[in-house]
């Protein structure tokens, strides 16, 4: 097991190529502070080039995956500190979204505001179905989700959802498409486990390459995205891991013919 210590606010472990990205403040329900931010963005820049990492799990201590942004911080603070504020929060946004390994969001309990650009920032979410989501902020007097959220359930379930400060359940996160797998609380750590397993059985290049061809395709139209996905299957030969993709494959046929057989 490697562990690295970037503060307190987040805990990272890394075990059998599984690194887990732990929100750490649940006294205050997981709020997003400033430092908060900024261990989020050296965290994920940091497993970005990690080699020892296949996948990563998002997930948070506490009752609340996360409550929103800490706006108690921001008392006494004036405008232009309030900017830089934003600013970190969309750099650490960026930096899980960019990141070159699978992320996986394990969700639980409320998920507000920038909790929902957390989450929605990784690959895809688990989420228990006690998860709750609210995109609060017109109601707090900012502005916020407004990109990501309608790219992820649509425009007008978007507008919707932040013009009334109404709170989503997780099974109708689930069918709008916020949420990828629902699942019992008491399952949401077995499934975390299960997903993260199943991703480290892929070689970790097509594994890459898959997710940079899904993002980059997903911002163009068809035409271009099928020369995205030509790219990444020529820089995959070039590599020449697909072989063992095709071994695997074969030896697992053999296997099933012979326990049929048997």
């Amino acid at each position: 097991m490697t562990r690295f210590d970037i503060g307190t606010e987040v805990l990272l472990d890394v075990v059998d190529g599984v690194a887990t990205v732990v929100l750490n403040r649940p006294e205050a329900r997981n709020g997003l502070n400033l430092a908060m931010c900024l261990a989020l963005r050296d965290t994920f820049e940091h497993l970005d080039s990690a080699e020892d990492v296949r996948v990563v799990v998002l997930r948070a201590r506490g009752p609340a995956f996360c409550a929103g942004a800490d706006l108690k911080e921001r008392t006494g603070r004036d405008s232009a500190w309030v900017r830089r504020r934003r600013q970190a929060s969309f750099a650490a946004y960026e930096a899980i979204e960019r990141c070159a390994k699978p992320v996986v969001a394990l969700v639980h309990g409320a998920v507000v505001g920038s909790g929902g650009e957390i989450a929605m920032s990784c690959d895809f979410v688990v989420a228990s179905t006690d998860t709750t989501f609210r995109f609060p902020e017109p109601h707090w007097g900012t502005v916020g989700a407004t990109q990501r959220l309608q790219r992820v359930i649509g425009r007008h379930r978007a507008k919707e959802l932040l013009f009334t400060n109404r709170t989503m359940a997780a099974t109708e996160a689930h069918r709008v498409g916020l949420v990828a797998r629902l699942v019992e609380p008491t399952e949401l750590d077995a499934a975390g486990r299960t997903v993260a397993a199943e991703i480290t059985k892929a070689p970790p290049l097509s594994m890459a390459l898959t997710k940079q061809a899904v993002d980059l395709g997903a911002e163009t139209d068809l035409d271009r995205g099928i020369r995205i996905e030509m790219a990444a299957i020529e820089r995959n030969l070039a590599e020449g891991g697909w072989r063992r993709g095709v071994a695997d494959f074969t030896d697992s046929v053999k296997a099933a013919e012979k326990d049929r057989e048997a």
